[in-house]
């Protein structure tokens, strides 16, 4: 339901602790995607350190936002729903990842270049559309609110995946 747009798709979700930590097993379902994405021309020797690096990149943003979030949400007096948001919020990776495998496959399959190219952007949008719906939605934010909390985590990303490739070079 959240994939589509409706709200009424967090009610699957308990507001606990326990369910907060089990939607981190999302992670474990959208890592191959996310490698399947990296760098594919290492030579043998860097390829242990970019996968290292690579899953560790992964791993702390993962769970680097979920802990910086939780802060943002004390502070703004929206730590009650947080629970159910981050739920949400790693669940719904699952679907952002597969929406980007399946919409980049005609770029991977034909070269990268042109129209085939725009299933992923696609795909970015949907992603970001789909973060930004759940903040709303799950935390009872502003719109601008949840725009913060997408913009975040993208920093976030964007600050760690350029680390990572300072130290792969």
């Amino acid at each position: 339901m959240l994939a589509r747009g409706r709200a009424a798709g967090l009610a699957v979700f308990e507001n606990t602790l326990p369910v907060a930590a089990y939607s981190f097993r999302a992670a474990a379902i959208c890592l191959p995607i996310f490698l399947s994405f990296k760098d594919q021309t290492s030579t043998p020797d860097d390829v242990v350190l970019r996968l290292f690096v690579d899953f560790l990149l992964f791993a702390a943003s993962w769970a680097g936002f979920a802990l910086a979030s939780l802060s943002l949400a004390r502070a703004l007096g929206v730590a009650a729903s947080w629970p159910r948001f981050i739920a949400a919020w790693n669940w719904s990776a699952v679907a952002q990842y597969l929406a980007l495998a399946v919409l980049s496959l005609p770029g991977l399959l034909q070269g990268k270049g042109g129209l085939v190219d725009l299933g992923g952007l696609l795909a970015l949008f949907y992603a970001l559309w789909m973060k930004w719906f759940i903040a709303r939605h799950a935390l009872r934010l502003t719109t601008l609110g949840a725009a913060g909390f997408v913009g975040f985590d993208l920093g976030t990303a964007i600050f760690l995946g350029g680390f990572a490739a300072r130290i792969t070079v």
